[in-house]
């Protein structure tokens, strides 16, 4: 199968969180300026964030009732010509087709326009295809009804000309990825600080709609001090 590489990339306590708490000790500022900046490390052409993550800052929230128009697009891709030509992306993992969006790309401080491709499945109402049409945003579909990760990679390679692919969370989704075997680096940026959250959410977490949980063995390539006691772990598959 052609796909894109792909690096999860993620920043997490010393107990494995990835959000929480510690992200606001003065002892996890130096950690978290190295993993911003190693992001640029692996030039990425395509970032993918599961649904929690993008309504935590990158959508307009939930979408409402949505009217339903004389003519609805039928269930297959659609790719916006205008944003693919960005060559920089945002994949945007939304199952059931729920997100709302004001515009088809993302400007973050310090970060090229990027286009959004939303990653759906079956699940996504002609309507809010219309609607996704409406405002510019591509989409493709990977499952029945829940994510199929191998399809997805193959559609982003085969329709956007995506290479590399980082994957940034949150623990579902980053297990996913892991549980199908197809995250071909895993770089972990360890800050120096225990969150001891009970509610927080690790780097890797198995859900229902996850296959059956296997462990998933991978091999370091790579630890590296950074500073303020930070530390770069990097691993890959073999």
């Amino acid at each position: 199968m052609e796909r894109p590489f792909v690096v999860c990339h993620m920043l997490a306590s010393l107990d494995g969180k990835i959000d929480g708490a510690f992200f606001g000790a003065p002892e996890a500022a130096p950690a978290l300026k190295a993993y911003g900046e190693l992001r640029g490390f692996y030039s990425c052409q395509a970032t993918l964030y599961g649904t929690t993550t993008m309504l935590g800052g990158y959508v307009d929230g939930r979408v409402g009732a949505l009217s339903v128009g004389d003519t609805l697009p039928s269930p297959k891709d659609w790719v916006n010509p205008a944003g693919k030509v960005l060559g920089n992306f945002i994949v945007s993992v939304d199952p059931v087709g729920e997100l709302a969006f004001s515009s088809s790309t993302i400007e973050k401080k310090g970060r090229p326009a990027t286009h959004v491709i939303e990653a759906l499945t079956e699940q996504a109402s002609p309507a809010y295809l219309a609607y996704l049409q409406k405002q510019g945003v591509s989409y493709v579909f990977a499952g029945k009804d829940r994510l199929d990760c191998p399809l997805l990679l193959q559609k982003l390679r085969n329709l956007f000309d995506i290479e590399k692919l980082m994957v940034a969370g949150g623990g579902i989704i980053n297990w996913s990825f892991a549980s199908e075997g197809i995250i071909d680096e895993l770089s972990l940026v360890i800050a120096p600080v225990a969150d001891g959250g009970t509610d927080s959410v690790s780097i890797f977490e198995h859900s229902a709609f996850s296959p059956e949980r296997i462990p998933v063995a991978l091999h370091l390539k790579e630890a590296k001090a950074l500073n303020g006691d930070a530390l770069w772990l990097r691993y890959c598959r073999s």
